[in-house]
């Protein structure tokens, strides 16, 4: 059986974790908004004040699995959470608890660094993924939508008023 170990990524680690985030974005079938590059992936979780971080799961020393996060905040708790943007393993490498052990690596950090909650987003079409988080204990909020400006919309937003 392979050894499976999750680490902090280091500044080396940038191409594997741009490759899984675009086998990731295939995956979601939105290549069409994939942009991201080395550099401006380099410069969000290594500059001087980053911003997000990024576990590294690792099965026998290759990278097979990637977790990048950040801290919210929560108005209602008056602390700060932890929020996974995306959490991927190769699909070759799926099946064998992977993903679970990142999940548990994210939330023991989460309670280490005293946040109020843990917390991401699903798409609805993906019953894997629901499926395997309400097994990991997760609760699947039904009221909730992610609302999203970008791009365009975003700069006209900005320009209003």
């Amino acid at each position: 059986m392979p050894t499976f170990s999750i680490r902090f990524a280091a500044p080396a680690d940038v191409p594997a974790i741009l490759a899984m985030i675009r086998e990731l974005a295939e995956f979601e079938k939105l290549t069409h908004l994939f942009v991201a590059d080395e550099t401006a992936l380099a410069e969000a979780l290594f500059a001087e004040r980053p911003h997000c971080e990024c576990l590294v799961g690792e099965e026998d020393g290759r990278p097979v699995a990637f977790a990048l996060f950040f801290h919210n905040f929560s108005t209602f708790l008056a602390r700060r959470g932890l929020y996974l943007e995306d959490l991927y393993v190769k699909p070759e490498h799926r099946g064998r608890g992977h993903a679970e052990a990142m999940l548990r690596e994210l939330a023991r950090i989460a309670v280490e660094r005293g946040c109020g909650r843990f917390e991401w987003s699903v798409l609805d079409w993906n019953e894997n993924a629901i499926r395997f988080y309400r097994k990991m204990g997760a609760e699947v909020m039904p009221d909730w939508r992610i609302c999203r400006v970008t791009g365009d919309g975003l700069s006209a937003l900005a320009r209003q008023g």
